[in-house]
């Protein structure tokens, strides 16, 4: 740290330890100066010859002892002091900590050059320019002392100087910087292969671009806020190192932000959170995801506002596919009686789908207007939604409007696989077992049974908690894709046992096999579901596991959906509201129709 001794002379200046300071000097004082509570028993003559206002506040004649009393000189008692010490020639120490506080006191005695040459706030002048403001943590000590001192340090462009002296060393490049600074942090991730060896000799230790992140941790959110908006607007320092700098500085200021349990706070905290969202950088990536969903959930428990709020929404909707689900498990406020705050969730999505389309739109113009495939993004936005509502659904106050709107938000062309979907599908029914059969259909219309796993499959045949029309359409894709992979099978058994015609044999599509798929062998006759009931409903407790083994071992599903609908049906889980259901059986009831494609191969 640096400092600046003034004066010569000993300290004189004596407390008798009831905030009375006397000068020990063989001439009687007369002149009293009170602060407050705090008497100095002082010679007129020394605080003349360097104070401009003692010289208006005292009159020039009679012998008599002054009391003045001073209400407003900032800085008190203790600035008052180090003044009266330099009019005396006393040793004076000045250093970041207090000279911000003599400057401001100086002023206000109008100590400058008019009065005398070498004055007290020349001398302070010239120790800010030569030496405090050329030292980096000097810099941040005097900002952080300057608020204490307000409107002086304003005025007096004290606020200022720190200010760019601060941003100008934090914008340099790097390979300038050779003063010290505290960091005990990792390296931006852009960073991390700068200090690798090269031609076998390791080179030196490289500056961080963020090196005066730590640094700048200790001021208030009022100079902290004046710092980042003058490195921003010198335009120098990367934005992925300011967003690691606001990051830092909040989770310093506001430790509970990186935990699960929720941020206490006031007024205070409230105003730090406004101004923590309006100093981000707006560039997409700045900050991660995670930190602005911990920014939003702070924000949205303490109330901070709408405006902060909708900010967050639309930052946090650029970058949704870097999200995990806990983040998303936003608590609701007071009053709500769910669990989580599913409405912030939707709207983020909302977002994420807006911007995504728009993105996708400017894509596809530049490609003549074919359309392209769901994005990688679009894609890890769909598990991480299906995630969040499997969590969302163990909740009991969940309304199945707000869970089917959130399913909805995504297109079902974003989910190559619905197992994530069904899944939640599966636990909201689960944890919501008086729910109304029509709910249940409209929830399981939210997936496609196409898109549905082998392993997912079995498990819901077997799922009791399922419409029997959803378990009638797994079987039936699931008998269709077994279907199609048998006849792939035996094409490709054939055309290896004929090498010598494979130049001329053709393969169909998939859409061509869909229509060659015997259909009739998931259709039951009307016999056969009445032969089936007997033995399902003496064997209920058992069919469910061996429907299991059966579908994924592809034997005949007409013995498996037999035993659905005799189990459906005896237990009184089929109403009218199913009858369509039966319908859709009946209408499979049909003639076998040919293949249009032989399975055989051409003579050779």
């Amino acid at each position: 740290m640096k400092f600046m001794k003034l004066g010569s002379n000993p300290d004189t200046f004596q407390d008798d330890g009831s905030q009375v300071s006397i000068v020990d000097s063989e001439l009687v004082s007369d002149i009293t100066v009170r602060l407050g509570t705090t008497k100095f028993h002082l010679h007129k003559f020394p605080l003349l010859s360097k104070c401009a206002r003692f010289q208006k506040l005292i009159p020039t004649t009679g012998d008599e002892n002054i009391d003045i009393h001073i209400h407003d000189i900032p800085g008190g008692p203790k600035a008052f002091e180090l003044c009266a010490k330099f009019c005396y020639g006393m040793v004076v120490t000045l250093n970041a900590y207090n000279v911000i506080a003599a400057r401001c006191a100086a002023e206000y005695l109008e100590m400058n050059e008019t009065v005398d040459k070498g004055n007290l706030i020349y001398k302070i002048d010239v120790f800010l320019s030569s030496c405090i403001f050329r030292s980096w943590k000097d810099s941040i000590i005097v900002l952080g002392t300057t608020k204490a001192h307000l409107p002086w340090s304003e005025d007096l462009k004290l606020v200022s100087h720190c200010i760019d002296s601060i941003a100008s060393k934090a914008s340099a490049d790097t390979s300038k910087v050779e003063w010290s600074y505290t960091y005990n942090r990792k390296k931006l991730p852009t960073e991390n292969d700068l200090d690798s060896q090269w031609n076998g000799v390791k080179k030196q230790q490289s500056v961080p671009k963020d090196w005066w992140v730590e640094d700048l941790t200790d001021l208030d959110i009022d100079s902290y806020k004046q710092v980042i908006t003058a490195i921003k607007t010198m335009g120098m320092v990367p934005k992925e190192a300011i967003g690691e700098a606001i990051k830092a500085y909040t989770y310093k200021k506001l430790p509970s932000l990186s935990k699960v349990s929720m941020i206490h706070g006031d007024a205070k905290v409230r105003a730090m959170l406004v101004t923590i969202t309006c100093l981000l950088p707006s560039e997409k990536g700045s900050v991660s995801c995670s930190f602005l969903l911990k920014l939003l959930r702070a924000t949205n428990l303490l109330k901070c506002g709408e405006m902060c709020r909708k900010e967050l929404v639309k930052r946090i909707g650029r970058q949704l596919d870097e999200a995990s689900v806990s983040d998303l498990l936003i608590p609701t406020v007071d009053g709500e009686t769910t669990v989580y705050d599913i409405d912030m969730i939707l709207s983020i999505v909302e977002e994420y789908v807006r911007q995504d389309c728009k993105n996708a739109q400017k894509h596809n113009a530049e490609l003549n207007g074919h359309v392209q495939a769901p994005s990688a993004s679009m894609i890890t936005v769909a598990k991480v939604v299906d995630g969040y509502l499997t969590e969302v659904a163990k909740d009991p106050n969940t309304p199945v409007l707000k869970f089917i709107h959130l399913a909805e938000a995504v297109s079902g062309n974003s989910r190559p696989f619905h197992d994530g979907l069904y899944r939640a599908i599966d636990t909201y029914l689960k944890e919501h077992p008086s729910l109304s059969k029509s709910d249940k259909k409209k929830l399981c219309c939210l997936m496609d049974c196409k898109k549905l796993s082998p392993d997912a499959c079995a498990h819901a045949v077997q799922n009791e908690r399922l419409p029997l029309r959803t378990v009638v359409q797994v079987l039936y894709h699931e008998q269709t894709r077994a279907s199609a992979a048998a006849t792939v099978r035996a094409d490709s058994i054939c055309i290896g046992s004929y090498e010598s015609s494979r130049s001329g044999a053709t393969t169909n599509t998939e859409d061509e096999w869909d229509g060659v798929i015997a259909v009739e062998e998931l259709s039951l006759s009307k016999t056969t579901k009445l032969d089936k009931c007997d033995s399902a409903e003496k064997s209920h407790g058992s069919s469910k596991s061996t429907t299991n083994g059966k579908v994924k071992g592809g034997a005949t599903p007409k013995k498996v959906l037999g035993k659905m609908l005799s189990s459906k049906g005896l237990t009184g889980e089929r109403s009218s509201s199913d009858s369509s259901d039966s319908a859709i059986l009946r209408s499979q009831d049909h003639p076998k129709r040919t293949p249009s494609r032989s399975t055989k191969p051409a003579a050779a």
